[in-house]
């Protein structure tokens, strides 16, 4: 005999409520982890469309010239940043010499904005180039700028596979374009 718990619409659990058995449902992570919504063609890419809307609707915190910097829609901690080229480029080869001192100046901006709004301990900074090296979007470069606090790792995203996050993205972005010069 198995005890299978009723789907959270059936169990009168809310989405992102724990039940009884200490479950926090996160259905909205569902398009991330079957990829629904991630581009199949740069028509569609995320990183493109996103300078080309105002600032609060593309989650766009700062802009450069041929760069900007973005909330990621699937953060792993709050304020959790993306540095892209506007240009749809996918390699770190393929930058201009302008390109890439631009996402290394936005990156050094983004720490310095990110320490005065949230005073992280540390940060993980990278890119993953190509699907293989776990870039969920590989076909647009993008510079990741993670915060990182003491403690902030804890059983849920290890057992639970899921990442409780304390700050709305759009609070997120509204504090860091604020802070940023």
């Amino acid at each position: 005999m198995t005890h299978e718990q009723p789907p959270p619409e059936q169990s009168g659990t809310l989405p992102g409520v724990p039940d009884a058995f200490q479950r926090l449902w996160t259905p909205h992570r569902m398009v991330y982890i079957q990829g629904e919504g991630k581009p199949r063609h740069s028509g569609e890419c995320p990183f493109c469309t996103s300078p080309t809307r105002n600032d609060e609707d593309g989650l766009v915190v700062a802009r450069g010239d041929t760069s900007y910097v973005v909330m990621n829609l699937f953060p792993y901690s709050p304020g959790h940043l993306l540095v892209c080229p506007y240009r749809h480029v996918a390699d770190y080869t393929e930058l201009t010499d302008d390109e890439a001192l631009e996402v290394a100046h936005l990156t050094q901006q983004a720490m310095r904005v990110i320490r005065r709004v949230s005073s992280p301990d540390g940060f993980n900074l990278g890119m993953n180039q190509g699907t293989v090296a776990g870039a969920g979007i590989a076909m647009h470069l993008h510079q990741h700028v993670v915060p990182r606090w003491s403690g902030d790792m804890n059983f849920m995203p290890i057992i639970g596979r899921t990442r409780p996050l304390p700050q709305l993205l759009e609070d997120a972005r509204r504090q860091l374009a604020e802070a940023w010069d």
